[in-house]
């Protein structure tokens, strides 16, 4: 399955965090104002999953002049890297269901003449407002004018006080969480940028969130992060996986009294968990939703169809309401720890309410929490990605039954390194992978994503096809550093 970030920028909502003085200088502080939501991630390519269809990112659109893709690192290139997205794999910018991608630029709809649906709207949300303040002013004065000792009503002497919450409903979970998730800006140095989501890692200040929630403030641009109780601070991001669409910042002068998020098991969920995702959609700070764990280990490709390689997931898929905005937050389970973060939606690609952007239809993905704490662990320590290899290009095309071995490598590179865990196999051009351990691969990208959620040095069984013939082999994963 294949997924789109989600959608063009919508106007900021009115409800975004305010704005308070930022805890960091303030040269470093960021002035860039938050994008509508999340970008849905692109489709994969086709016959990747499933379904095969476009999904989409939770990340937040970007705010005006949204986030361009974050710049690759500086380390050697791979010949059989990246690995070129699929003819068939939709854009972040246009993505297959119509939106703006992660690094589309928020454009302010032009009003039309006469007004529109949008107006209407507007009209319908203001009548409704003052519908329920009158009807509230007409409530209060008739129940005052019928009250007497001979009334049956109960009032509770607990409304609106402090109600203590039973530990593992959500309301205590969301809670215990909220003053660890953070709203999250990233600015261009020419000003462009986009918002996301992201959670308190460490008490050092270090921010988990997506790579392309970040992407705009990779190269000389700024990042912010605010909390729930409106302080903002100033960050820079320390690295970057654009592969696994995972990234971290730290925060300026961060506060001494942060609490990280606990982490989970993403090994142990089981389909019918409940889950809890907390993020921004639409620019709507702080917002819970509630779900349950609808499959695993679901196979989720992107790109920003920019010919920039693609992010693969093995996804933990969830039917929580995940929108523009809620990119890089957590997904937690029903005691509160983070299994994964979310990063993407399948979408129908009519966002309603005349934006053009789209929304949740159930269909949310998260990159499950063991691999980004591997990955957020070696950005922190080293500042770039290692990804695990096979060192063999694979094919993207539609799906053949497997992983196809290409007859030649990228950019006329060896299709098998010479020399690496491919070749040391034994596996050859045209031999076609059908499973990794006991994992069905179906597709190239398949196996990418299966390949990510091991450590370079694992050893794996390789079950392929060639001759029509059934064939199994001892592999031992490579390295690669950096997303170049």
């Amino acid at each position: 399955m294949s997924t789109e970030n989600e959608g063009n920028a919508v106007p900021p909502a009115p409800s975004a965090p305010p704005s308070a003085p930022v805890d960091a200088p303030a040269a470093s502080a960021h002035q860039g104002h938050p994008g509508p939501g999340a970008t849905p991630y692109p489709a994969a390519p086709q016959g990747y999953g499933p379904q095969g269809t476009p999904a989409g990112d939770a990340h937040q659109d970007p705010a005006p002049g949204g986030p361009p893709s974050g710049a690759p690192s500086s380390s050697a290139p791979d010949p059989a890297w990246p690995p070129p997205p699929s003819p068939a794999t939709p854009s972040y910018g246009d993505g297959g269901a119509g939106h703006g991608g992660w690094g589309s630029s928020y454009q302010q709809p032009a009003p039309k003449n006469g007004g529109g649906r949008g107006r209407t709207v507007a009209a319908v949300l203001v009548a409704a407002l003052v519908a329920g303040g009158l009807g509230g002013g007409l409530g209060y004065t008739l129940a005052r004018e019928n009250d007497s000792t001979s009334s049956t009503t109960v009032s509770s002497s607990t409304s609106g006080g402090n109600v203590k919450r039973d530990p593992g409903t959500v309301a205590a979970v969301a809670a215990r969480a909220l003053p660890s998730t953070v709203t999250i800006e990233a600015q261009s140095s020419s000003g462009e940028g986009g918002t996301g989501t992201g959670f308190v890692f460490d008490t050092q200040g270090h921010i988990v969130t997506n790579s392309h929630v970040v992407a705009e403030a990779v190269d000389g641009g700024k990042v912010s992060a605010t909390f729930p109780n409106g302080k903002k601070y100033a960050g820079e991001v320390v690295g970057h996986a654009q592969g696994y669409d995972v990234a971290v910042i730290k925060l300026d002068d961060a506060p001494s009294d942060l609490k990280p998020l606990t982490l989970g098991n993403s090994d142990d969920v089981a389909v019918g968990d409940s889950t809890i995702a907390i993020g921004a959609p639409f620019g709507l700070s702080n917002t819970v939703t509630t779900g349950i764990i609808s499959a695993k280990n679901r196979p989720v490709a992107s790109s920003d169809g920019s010919g920039s390689q693609a992010s693969y997931m093995s996804a933990l898929q969830t039917d929580a309401s995940i929108n523009p905005g809620n990119s890089g937050g957590p997904l937690l389970d029903a005691q509160g720890n983070v299994i994964g973060i979310n990063s993407a939606i399948q979408s129908t690609g009519n966002g309603g309410f005349g934006t053009g952007q789209a929304g949740s239809i159930g269909l949310g993905f998260a990159i499950p929490i063991n691999q980004a704490k591997y990955v957020a662990q070696e950005l922190i320590r080293t500042g770039k990605p290692v990804y695990a290899k096979i060192g063999a290009s694979v094919s993207l095309e539609e799906a053949t039954g497997g992983a196809k071995i290409t007859e030649q490598g990228a950019g006329g590179s060896e299709p098998v390194d010479p020399g690496g865990p491919a070749d040391k196999a034994g596996l050859e051009p045209g031999d076609v992978i059908t499973k990794l351990d006991d994992r069905v691969i179906d597709s190239g990208p398949t196996l990418i994503g299966e390949i990510w959620t091991h450590k370079p040095g694992d050893e794996v069984t390789i079950t392929y096809e060639r001759d029509g013939k059934e064939r199994t082999t001892e592999l031992t994963l490579g390295s690669r550093v950096g997303d170049s």
